[in-house]
């Protein structure tokens, strides 16, 4: 019975120890600005334990805004826990992409009401690239990733703080 008791205390304990969390990405950031349109202005930030901060301004909740929206306060910052399924898919999408070797700007400022997406990525190494993109139109595979950050606005669990 001790034996059995002590094999539970260890498993118990060996369980409570915080797991630490390996990744490449040290933060991931992306951040839309707005258009002249009913683009949504918001900014993201994931951490390695997949919590993460939800920064929404405009039209990002409504879905038949207005430009009344904008005269209203900020829509709220929020907190939630990516799913680990959507966490694994964004790690995927940013291995797609070779992030360190995108440039560092893309898209022609001729058109003035297009959006701008920024995504941000501090690296464990200690590096970091910021990738400003005028119009979401860099690649193929960053117009995914943008895309991908646009849906966790809806498809995640967000607990308003402020």
């Amino acid at each position: 019975m001790k034996y059995l008791l002590g094999l539970c205390a260890f498993v118990f304990l060996f369980s409570c120890t915080s797991q630490k969390v390996n990744s490449k990405y040290s933060v991931i950031e992306y951040e839309a600005t707005p258009c002249f349109g009913f683009c949504p202005v918001f900014k993201m930030t994931i951490s390695p334990d997949r919590t993460a901060v939800f920064e929404a301004e405009h039209f990002n909740f409504n879905d038949k805004p207005s430009k009344d929206e904008f005269s209203k306060p900020r829509e709220g910052t929020f907190k939630g826990t990516i799913k680990e399924e959507d966490y694994n898919k964004l790690i995927s999408l940013l291995d797609g992409l070779n992030v360190k070797s995108l440039n560092d700007k893309y898209g022609e400022h001729n058109i003035t009401d297009l959006p701008t997406s920024y995504l941000r990525i501090k690296f464990a190494d200690g590096t970091s690239k910021n990738v400003e993109d005028y119009g979401k139109h860099g690649s193929e595979k960053l117009s995914e990733v943008y895309t991908f950050f646009e849906n966790l606005r809806k498809n995640q669990q967000w607990n308003k703080v402020k």
